[in-house]
């Protein structure tokens, strides 16, 4: 039994239509759910992980495309989680692409922030020479959530950030009417105001952002 087909057995096994209900709400009903809270389905996650995991070391990419193409939600997390510990500084350059199928793959904010830090930010980080040709790609595209996942994916550089590039996303995008990108905005300033509140301050002042974003990115200062 591959992977894919035990994961999907025992997920099966301990499913409850009940709790898929509020679960699904809480998504906006975009997902289908097994109704597997967040603890039990990692534990049993990586319970078949352990069983499978030299096929998972050899397969993950293509694993997780196919647990991208399924439609219960539980298995979308499962596959940015394998690809987080999988991948980790051992990205190839052409994992961008599957980076990017994944964003735009049953977008949420639930998937796109975790693989924007995680995974994008990750691949990033290991080929810097990439940020300018990648970000841009992202940042100019007509998908919200590409534009998204180039605001947040410096989350995790702290003093590292590129406060210039970060400014100039902002800039780019803060007329934007969309919800998920003034927060997105917002959150990504107040997440390097705490390395560098001057500079985000003023920033914030002289640029005209929309409510949302100035008031997600002052809310610590």
């Amino acid at each position: 039994m591959t992977f894919t087909n035990n994961l999907e057995q025992e997920f099966r096994k301990v499913a409850s239509a009940e709790t898929a209900v509020p679960m699904e709400a809480y998504m906006k009903n975009n997902f289908f759910f097994f109704g597997i809270k967040t603890t039990p389905r990692r534990v049993l996650f990586k319970e078949v992980w352990k069983l499978h995991k030299e096929e998972v070391k050899q397969h993950a990419r293509e694993i997780v495309m196919e647990l991208f193409s399924m439609k219960e939600r539980e298995f979308h997390y499962c596959g940015i989680e394998i690809l987080m510990k999988e991948l980790k500084k051992k990205y190839r350059k052409e994992d961008v692409q599957l980076i990017e199928k994944m964003i735009v793959t049953h977008s949420w904010w639930d998937s796109v922030d975790t693989i924007a830090k995680y995974l994008l930010g990750n691949y990033l980080a290991q080929f810097p020479e990439e940020i300018p040709k990648v970000i841009n790609q992202f940042a100019s595209s007509e998908n919200m959530w590409l534009n998204r996942s180039a605001i947040l994916f410096q989350l995790d550089y702290k003093a590292q950030t590129d406060a210039e590039l970060l400014f100039s996303i902002c800039e780019k995008h803060k007329a934007s009417k969309e919800f998920f990108i003034q927060k997105a905005i917002g959150w990504a300033l107040r997440d390097y105001s705490r390395f560098n509140p001057k500079e985000v301050t003023e920033f914030v002042v002289k640029t005209d952002l929309k409510p949302l974003s100035k008031r997600e990115a002052l809310r610590n200062l």
